[in-house]
């Protein structure tokens, strides 16, 4: 049976870069990979829509969480943590895990954070130092308003923002520089669509300055040591090369199919797989703004999440993800990043409607695929 990985991560690599990564691997203090990374910190720039250095870790993207953090702040600072998921509540415990003075603003699941609530905790404290959020928090499938909170930070000097845009980078619009955003984050495994393993990290000038007076404790992510190195083309350590020059070869397919198409892409595909699930009488778990990253849908009750992700897996080789903590046996999580396009999104459907039906929920068989197939293909 083939395997189908529809995951928020790790995602579906394509085979042309999959054959780019099996060549013999080069020494990383070499002309030719100097020339390779040189191409990456371009291609970088370009998806960041950024002038400014995007560093790229050997580390998943929670390393460039915690990088981003002991780059810019200082012991005791005090930070304004968005926690509406998994992802945010890891914003607050690497905060928490350097001494500093952790304020979380709690979302309810499944909603976006209102940048009002952020606005009223910066002015009832002015020593709030950054707010921390996620682009696209992968635990619930919402989309947070990154450009209104960054309008909300980008003309205060003494505030910066510091964004995980782990599935938002490559998804939809997060154009750094415009959007005044001080830190922002990626990951290799998601929209990137390489295998774990690599993470990225762009910084403003403001969160430079920010880097002068920081005194957490830092080596092995120490960006002042990346930047020296970035310029010559190099890194401070051994880089894992094999998936550098797998991004090199993603980074092309990404300027050849250019920015806005790669978020049309993913706008369709989510939409198609959004009204799919409605025309078949499921909910969607987010209440508010979807990311187009994924879809969390709602399982049939009195039949759960866990049954269903079983299901696929063994009558089609299909793996989605389960729901974290209290959206555990209640969500299921579909991707749309990755090596995915229009059949593969129809041809998951298809499955879901096959697996459901054999579970005994009742539904109009076929309205799925129909819905999925007008929005996918033209009505």
């Amino acid at each position: 049976m083939k395997n189908y990985i529809f995951t928020p991560g790790p995602v579906a690599v394509p085979s042309e870069i999959l054959i780019e990564m099996a060549k013999p691997i080069m020494h990383h203090r070499t002309k030719e990979f100097e020339a390779i990374f040189a191409e990456v910190r371009e291609g970088l720039k370009y998806i960041y829509d950024t002038k400014q250095e995007v560093f790229v870790l050997a580390a998943s993207g929670t390393g460039a969480m915690e990088a981003a953090v002991v780059n810019t702040l200082s012991r005791g600072d005090k930070v304004l943590v968005v926690n509406g998921g998994k992802f945010g509540e890891r914003w607050g415990k690497i905060c928490k895990a350097y001494g500093l003075d952790t304020q979380e603003l709690m979302v309810e699941w499944g909603h976006s954070v209102d940048p009002a609530d952020i606005e009223k905790a910066l002015e009832k404290d002015p020593k709030i130092r950054a707010v921390l959020v996620q682009a696209s928090e992968t635990s619930t499938g919402v989309m947070h308003p990154t450009k209104e909170i960054a309008d909300l930070t980008r003309h205060r000097d003494d505030v910066i923002l510091i964004v995980d845009g782990i599935t938002g980078v490559g998804v939809f619009p997060l154009p750094f520089d415009e959007l005044g955003i001080d830190v922002m984050v990626g990951g290799s495994q998601k929209a990137f669509m390489l295998p774990p393993g690599l993470s990225f990290a762009a910084m403003s000038e403001k969160a430079w300055a920010f880097n002068k007076t920081s005194d957490l404790p830092k080596y092995y992510f120490d960006f002042k040591a990346a930047l020296k190195n970035a310029e010559k083309n190099t890194t401070p350590y051994t880089p894992a090369v094999t998936l550098i020059i797998g991004l090199a070869a993603v980074l092309r397919r990404f300027r050849e199919e250019g920015r806005e198409s790669m978020y049309k892409r993913h706008a369709l595909l989510s939409r198609a797989m959004r009204e799919g699930m409605k025309a078949i009488g499921l909910d969607i778990y987010v209440k508010d703004v979807p990311s187009p990253a994924l879809t969390t849908v709602v399982a049939p009750p009195e039949i759960g999440s866990s049954k269903v992700i079983k299901a696929l897996a063994s009558e089609f080789g299909i793996t989605v993800a389960d729901g974290q903590d209290q959206a555990k046996g209640v969500i299921f999580r579909v991707s749309h990043i990755g090596d995915l396009d229009k059949t593969d999104t129809l041809f998951f459907i298809s499955a879901i409607e096959s697996v459901l039906n054999k579970l005994g929920y009742k539904f109009n068989y076929g309205a799925g695929t129909k819905k999925a197939s007008e929005i996918l293909f033209g009505e």
